[in-house]
C-alpha cells in the first residue's frame, strides 16, 4: 500500500444497473429485493479514512437516473470514476464509462468486481475505455491508484502494487493476485459508508417475507469460501476465508440500529457459520446486549448442529438459507463439494426444530440436468419442511469451474447481459429452453400453492407486516407473475395428456 496522502482526490463509485429480465415476463425482482452495493460502500469508507473524498451512485436502487451521474461528474470533476460490475451489469457499466469519458476526458476510469477479476487482460484489451482494472479485493489497490499522479490510460511507469491491470506501451500488464500476507484484517476496516447511498435505508428492501420488522439492511461479515463448487466464481476472494470478530459484528449492528433505525440484518456471507466459535461469541453478545435486532444468514449443512441453532434462535436468528442446489444425488456429486442429500435433509429438520424459518436454495439447468433429475429435485424439495425457496437458473460465470468446457454439455448463449441467474443461457443436452422454462415455473407453483405454505404466508400478517404491505402495494405485478406461472403449468399438463 502507498504511503501518506499528499493530495486529496475525488472518486465517484458507480454500481451499474445490469437488469435484463425474461422476455415477455413481469420483472418483480426489484420489488422483492434491492440490496445495497456493500463493496462500494466499503471502498468509499476506506478511501475517506485515508483522506480522499468519495461519492456513490447506485443505478440499481435508482434506475433511470443516469443523468445524475453525468451531472455529478460535471459538478465535482472527479479525478477517478470507479465501477464495480457483475457479468450482467458490465456492458451497462461500459456505456456509462463512455459517456463519462465524453464529458470529462481527463477523468481516470477504473473497473473492479467479479467480471474483470475473472477475464482480466482480455477484458482490458477489448474495452479501452477502462484505464485501470482492480482484480480481487479492492481496498489497497484503489488507494494505491488514488495516491498516484495519473493522466490518461497509459501508466507513466511500472507498478509493484498487486491486483492491478494497466496499460504500458500498448500492452496490458497484470501485476498478479494479492498474496495472502497482504490482505487486510477485516476488523481494521471502517464500517461501510451506507450514508453515501441516496435514500438509505428506505430505498433498499430485503427479500419479501424474509424478515419480521423493517427497516432492514445487509452486512457482509466475512470474505471467501474454501469450497470449490462448480457454479461459484471465486476469482475475487479465492479459497481463503476471513471474518470479522464477534465484537466488531455487534458494534456494526448497533451502529446501524442507532444511526438508521435498522431492525433486521441480512448477513450476506457465503458461509456465516463456517467458524463456529465466532458465531457462538456473536450470539452470546447479542443475547447479553438484548439488541432487539433480528438477523438472517446463509449456511452449509456441514456447519450447523442443534445446539448452535438453538443459540442462534435465542440471539434473534429469524431465517436460515441453505444451499441445496439439486435433489439428484449424482448431479450433486458433479457440482457441489461434499454432497450428501441425507445429511442436508437432517439439517433442514434441525433448523425447523430450533424454531428458525428455513429457505432452500436450488439451481436448475446444471450441466447433466435431465427431466429425471428435475423430477428428483421436485420430489426432494417438496418433502423437506421448507418455508421458502429460491430457484436460480444455472449461469456459467467466467471464473467458475463450470465455465471452461461447459459447451461440451449443452448450448451456451454467452450474452453477458442475460447472465444473471434469471435467464436460461445454458441449455443441457437433454433439454430444451422451452421445457426448462415450464419446469422452472412448475417448481414454484407446486411449492407455493400448497395449503400449509399459503397458511404460513397468511400468518405473516402479524409476523412480517411490512412484507404484506409491500405485497399489497405491488399486488398487480405479483399477481401477473402468478398468473403466468399457473398458465404455463396448465398448458404443460394439457400437452402431456394429449401425447
Amino acid at each position: 500500500m502507498s504511503g501518506s496522502v499528499c493530495v486529496k482526490k475525488k472518486v465517484v463509485l458507480i454500481h451499474p444497473m445490469g437488469e435484463c429480465w425474461v422476455a415477455g415476463e413481469k420483472d418483480v425482482s426489484r420489488i422483492a429485493n434491492i440490496m445495497p452495493p456493500l463493496g462500494l460502500c466499503s471502498l468509499a469508507a476506506w478511501v475517506e479514512q485515508h483522506g480522499h473524498q468519495a461519492f456513490i451512485h447506485d443505478c440499481y436502487a435508482h434506475p433511470g437516473d443516469y443523468e445524475k451521474i453525468y451531472d455529478l461528474v460535471r459538478t465535482e470533476q472527479p479525478d477517478f470514476v470507479g465501477f464495480t460490475a457483475t457479468t450482467s451489469a458490465f456492458l451497462d457499466g461500459i456505456r456509462i464509462m463512455e459517456k463519462v469519458k465524453a464529458i470529462a476526458p481527463n477523468t481516470t476510469i477504473m473497473c473492479g468486481g467479479a467480471h474483470i477479476s475473472a477475464l482480466r487482460e482480455s477484458l482490458m484489451r477489448d474495452y479501452p475505455v477502462i484505464d485501470y482494472g482492480v482484480v480481487g479485493e479492492g481496498e489497497n489497490t484503489l488507494l494505491f491508484l488514488l495516491d498516484q499522479d495519473l493522466q490518461g490510460s497509459e501508466a507513466p511507469r511500472s507498478f509493484d502494487q498487486h491486483g492491478l491491470l494497466y496499460r504500458r506501451e500498448g500492452e496490458v500488464v497484470f501485476t498478479g493476485f494479492v498474496p495472502r500476507d497482504e490482505v487486510l484484517d477485516l476488523d481494521t476496516l471502517p464500517y461501510p459508508a451506507y450514508e453515501k447511498l441516496a435514500g438509505f435505508p428506505d430505498a433498499y428492501n430485503l427479500p419479501i417475507f424474509n424478515y419480521p420488522k423493517g427497516p432492514g439492511t445487509t452486512i457482509v461479515s466475512s470474505r471467501g469460501c474454501p469450497y470449490t463448487c462448480s457454479y461459484c466464481d471465486r476469482t475475487v476472494f479465492k479459497s481463503s476465508f476471513r471474518y470479522n470478530s464477534p465484537a466488531y459484528m455487534l458494534k456494526m449492528m448497533l451502529h446501524l440500529k442507532e444511526r438508521y433505525g435498522i431492525r433486521h440484518i441480512n448477513f450476506y456471507d457465503d458461509l456465516f457459520t463456517l467458524h463456529k466459535k465466532r458465531v457462538v461469541g456473536f450470539c452470546n453478545l447479542m443475547i447479553e446486549r438484548k439488541t432487539g435486532v433480528t438477523f438472517n444468514c446463509a449456511v452449509r449443512a456441514e456447519h450447523i448442529d442443534l445446539d448452535l441453532l438453538k443459540l442462534m434462535k435465542k440471539a434473534g436468528c429469524w431465517m436460515i438459507s441453505l444451499g441445496i442446489e439439486t435433489g439428484d444425488p449424482e448431479l450433486l456429486k458433479l457440482h457441489r463439494s461434499n454432497s450428501n442429500l441425507d445429511m442436508i435433509r437432517d439439517k433442514v429438520k434441525l433448523i425447523k426444530q430450533a424454531g428458525i424459518r428455513t429457505k432452500g436454495l436450488f439451481i436448475m439447468g446444471l450441466p447433466g440436468e435431465t427431466e429425471e433429475s428435475i423430477d428428483r429435485t421436485f420430489d426432494y424439495a417438496l418433502e423437506l419442511p421448507l418455508d421458502d425457496l429460491n430457484l436460480a437458473k444455472f449461469t456459467p460465470f467466467p471464473g467458475a469451474p463450470s465455465y471452461e468446457g461447459v459447451r461440451e454439455h449443452g448450448s451456451f448463449n454467452e450474452d453477458w447481459e442475460l447472465m444473471n441467474c434469471v435467464n436460461f443461457v445454458f441449455i443441457p443436452n437433454a433439454l430444451t429452453k422451452e421445457r426448462m422454462e415450464v419446469r422452472y415455473k412448475e417448481f414454484y407453483y407446486r411449492h407455493y400453492e400448497r395449503f400449509h405454505i399459503l397458511f404460513d404466508y397468511f400468518t405473516m400478517l402479524w409476523r412480517s407486516p411490512n412484507s404484506w404491505y409491500r405485497l399489497l402495494l405491488n399486488f398487480k405485478d405479483f399477481w401477473q407473475v402468478r398468473t403466468s406461472f399457473v398458465k404455463a403449468v396448465r398448458d404443460s399438463a394439457e400437452a402431456d395428456c394429449s401425447r
